[in-house]
């Protein structure tokens, strides 16, 4: 039986990338099926290798970015190494890179350079607040961005503030630049046009940040921090049952306001109480409503409140640790988890892309060790025995 073509089959992606953005959005398009070649710093190669060693030896951020790519150590200030990657160049379809400010253009590889050379090819360069404007020489990373776009001040409680817990602003970075090289590329199969892709950390994180930036703008003071909480609808939040437990619940329309009033906190009465009757007077009355929820919930156990509330149709959910996500039932009953293999040899759980196209399998080839497909990529390119010997003699660090 013949194994599908996967949708990004015969596209070449050409990546200096580093950390998490620009990582996060090739990995992605290997998993669509495009051949990723890593061009990493020889030696020691992407930093973000090094993060932490709890995965088998290897970093957990590297491991989750990094599968079904090929790894290549170049010297790019060699005019040797260079060379090479305008050799691979010269066979992409995209280049990708998120080098620190200035980097591209010093090696020569700036969008203008890039688009006079090779007119089909579709440069994405990831920065930190872009390519130009007052902030472009600035270094950024992920919590500066958290910072800078007011994200830190609205997470966390009252009386302190706190990042978020996930590389948040890398990940969107990554995802905008996912999406906007595939968009190129179509445009390029319809059109004949390549456009160059680029995407900041901060204007990426400032996309997400609109619904509390129109909350500000428009009502004169940003969104509360109340912990899990919603700083704009209540009641939304997690309330400690009688056996220590959380439980979070939403209540979303006046239809769900009325039911948990009748079934679950057996006051009907207060669907009606002008402190509650509507979502801007329950959120106005937060502490007086989040009293009476808090009383109902503290007389019965997490599993018994949760059937209460599923039972009149009201989300809701146990506030789970790292180690209950690793074990969901929907995350194993749906068969998410696959095998990877890691560099040395062994095997590691990953999540399937969270996008099915049907009738397609998903990529989930190993992660590669620093260099690894070196020598085979540069016997593609036509480099003899002794240039590849001497360009990794030279290469060791």
């Amino acid at each position: 039986m013949s194994v599908p073509q996967l949708p990004l089959s015969g596209i070449t992606v050409v990546s200096l990338e580093q950390a998490v953005a620009a990582p996060y959005a090739t990995r992605q398009l290997a998993d669509l099926g495009a051949r990723v070649i890593k061009v990493e710093r020889p030696g020691k190669g992407d930093f973000a290798r090094r993060y932490d060693t709890t995965v088998h030896g290897h970093s957990s951020y590297f491991v989750w970015l990094n599968r079904s790519k090929e790894s290549l150590t170049l010297d790019l200030k060699d005019p040797r190494g260079l060379e090479i990657l305008h050799q691979l160049l010269d066979g992409a379809d995209v280049f990708v890179q998120n080098l620190a400010p200035g980097a591209a253009d010093r090696l020569g590889l700036g969008v203008d350079v890039l688009a006079e050379r090779w007119p089909r090819l579709i440069p994405c360069t990831i920065s930190g607040y872009g390519t130009d404007g007052p902030w472009a020489d600035r270094k950024s990373y992920d919590l500066l961005v958290q910072c800078q776009t007011g994200l830190v001040s609205l997470t966390g409680t009252a009386e302190e503030t706190a990042r978020v817990g996930i590389s948040v602003a890398d990940i969107a970075a990554g995802m905008y630049a996912y999406s906007g090289v595939l968009t190129a590329l179509y445009t390029r199969a319809t059109t004949g046009r390549a456009h160059p892709v680029e995407v900041s950390l901060f204007e990426a994180l400032a996309e997400w940040m609109s619904q509390p930036a129109n909350y500000t703008r428009y009502g004169g003071t940003q969104p509360p921090r109340l912990g899990t909480q919603h700083a704009t609808i209540a009641p939304y939040g997690a309330f400690t049952a009688t056996d220590g437990k959380d439980v979070l619940f939403s209540i979303q329309n006046e239809r769900e306001w009325l039911a948990l009033c009748t079934h679950f906190l057996r006051r009907p009465e207060l669907a009606e109480d002008p402190r509650f009757a509507t979502g801007s007077a329950r959120v106005a009355h937060r502490e007086e409503l989040n009293a009476v929820v808090a009383e109902r919930i503290a007389c019965s156990e997490a599993a018994e409140v949760l059937k209460d509330l599923e039972d009149i149709g009201i989300a809701c959910a146990g506030v789970n640790d790292v180690a209950a996500f690793l074990d969901h039932p929907v995350l194993a009953a749906r068969g998410r988890w696959h095998e990877v293999a890691v560099p040395g040899g062994a095997m590691v759980e990953a999540l399937l892309p969270p996008a099915d196209l049907a009738g397609l399998p998903a990529r989930m080839d190993p992660v590669p060790s620093v260099g690894e497909h070196t020598e085979a990529i540069l016997a593609e390119l036509g480099r003899t025995g002794d240039d590849i010997a001497a360009l990794r003699a030279d290469a060791v660090v």
